[in-house]
């Protein structure tokens, strides 16, 4: 009988762009600090290569290898990234993509399609084990929950600092796209939302 499988989505810590509500695709910005207390058991963390994710994965497992895939990015942006919701609102192009994120992409950006295609590849690369740890940003994390409780991605939450669990009956469950048998979410950081 097969073990049952878990992938661990985990938030990179906030950014001061985070904090200022700004998108933040491909830019690579650094943490803020936070606290949390560290998990020493995890030896394999993969995830997005920029910045924020390999410095929340270097304080959260700090005996871990660090595997990371530029699949995992957040959706880039374009010409929108560092900018805010105030700073773009007068642009129909921009309120046409806020109501049809799947269809249109952002200036020398991509859709959440184009993204989404893009975390699918950076899944067939993961490594084996019934157990994977992935540190990622908030699209790639409301993605992979849409699809694995089969529901639409903008009904998902991902909280800096909040691990999300996702359990199937078996790893072949989860590559054959099955949804989740159990879901929950757990803060890793000090206020659980860093």
């Amino acid at each position: 009988m097969d073990q049952s499988f878990v992938l661990r989505l985990i938030r990179h810590a906030a950014t001061r762009g985070n904090e200022q509500k700004r998108y933040i695709g491909w830019t690579d910005e650094s943490i803020l600090p936070f606290k949390a207390t560290p998990d020493l058991q995890i030896k394999k963390v993969v995830g997005s290569d920029l910045k924020r994710c390999r410095e929340t994965a270097a304080i959260l497992f700090p005996n871990a290898v660090y595997q990371a895939n530029r699949n995992f990015r957040e959706c880039h942006f374009g010409q929108w990234e560092m900018k805010t919701y105030d700073e773009l609102k007068s642009s129909q192009l921009y309120r046409n993509w806020i109501d049809h994120p799947w269809q249109i992409r952002p200036p020398s950006g991509e859709s959440l399609a184009d993204m989404a295609e893009r975390v699918e590849r950076g899944l067939k690369k993961l490594p084996e084990g019934k157990a994977i740890t992935l540190v990622l940003h908030g699209g790639p994390i409301r993605y992979l929950i849409a699809e694995a409780l089969g529901d639409k991605f903008q009904n998902q939450t991902a909280l800096h600092g909040g691990c999300h669990m996702l359990t199937w009956q078996s790893r072949q469950a989860f590559e054959e796209r099955e949804l989740c048998t159990s879901f929950s979410v757990e803060p890793l950081t000090a206020n659980g939302n860093t």
